[in-house]
């Protein structure tokens, strides 16, 4: 399974709980600190969620 690095670049505050909670389950905790996950249906559908405030990346 491929793998893909996550990165926050735009900030989660004034952003509806829903897409808080999903950048809280992808692990992400801070700005511009990337973390790593299998792409799986998922793990794309949350990435799909926020991608407006997220970069991805394939490893």
């Amino acid at each position: 399974m491929a793998k893909i690095r996550i990165q926050q670049i735009k900030s989660g505050i004034d952003r509806p709980a829903d897409q808080k909670r999903t950048l809280k389950a992808l692990g992400i905790t801070k700005m511009n600190v990337p973390v790593e996950h299998e792409l799986t249906p998922q793990i794309e559908g949350m990435v799909k969620k926020v991608s407006h405030l997220v970069t991805v990346t394939a490893i």
